[in-house]
């Protein structure tokens, strides 16, 4: 039986694989979820058909296997809400109602800590690699879903809101695809021209 495409009290999208990750925190009172900020990862670079996405969301990732994961990951705890991957099919580490450590230092027009206030979404790829159709379905499909659950009036790509130090912007068809007005993206030129 098909599950329903909705998020549901507890901040999970019922038709993703909940893969949950212990590297979140409940979300501050005071700040409430307004941006999405969506990013790329594949890990090690360019490989699309591991699980080491999900281990290194879930502290499960063996730095032995790989030497970018010794020499760039070793350490590290990092956690997004979704990560979309290249055939489309959603994964939710995060609830959506807990923060996730995607955006790491970052900053969005003066509001520093944007994990305080954000859904992270990865998409499984690279700067140089473009997405496959079938990820910007899934990703139009869960930011509509995700706009009508929580009061998100801006999308950024990682570079956007850590600028110098992130480059992956990975979105430009989604304005395009997700119908939302011109004013969720205020750091795209207001112009299709890039789809």
């Amino acid at each position: 039986m098909k599950r329903d495409p909705h998020i549901d009290g507890q901040g999970w999208l019922m038709t993703a694989t909940r893969l949950p990750s212990p590297t979140s925190k409940r979300v501050p009172a005071t700040p409430r979820t307004t941006l999405i900020v969506v990013h790329n990862i594949s890990l090690p670079p360019d490989d699309f058909i591991t699980d080491s996405i999900a281990r290194f969301f879930q502290n499960t990732l063996d730095y032995e296997a790989h030497p970018y994961f010794d020499h760039t990951l070793r350490g590290m705890r990092v956690s997004a809400h979704f990560v979309i991957r290249r055939s489309g099919e959603i994964e939710q580490f995060v609830s959506c109602n807990e923060r996730a450590w995607h955006a790491d230092i970052s900053s969005f027009f003066g509001r520093e800590r944007c994990n305080d206030f954000s859904i992270g979404i990865e998409l499984e790829g690279r700067d140089n690699v473009p997405f496959d159709d079938a990820q910007y379905d899934a990703l139009s499909a869960l930011v509509r879903l995700l706009v009508k659950r929580y009061p998100i009036d801006a999308l950024a790509g990682h570079s956007d809101v850590a600028p110098g130090r992130k480059t992956d912007l990975g979105w430009p068809r989604l304005r395009h695809e997700s119908a939302l007005p011109s004013s969720f993206f205020p750091f795209q030129p207001n112009t299709l021209s890039n789809i």
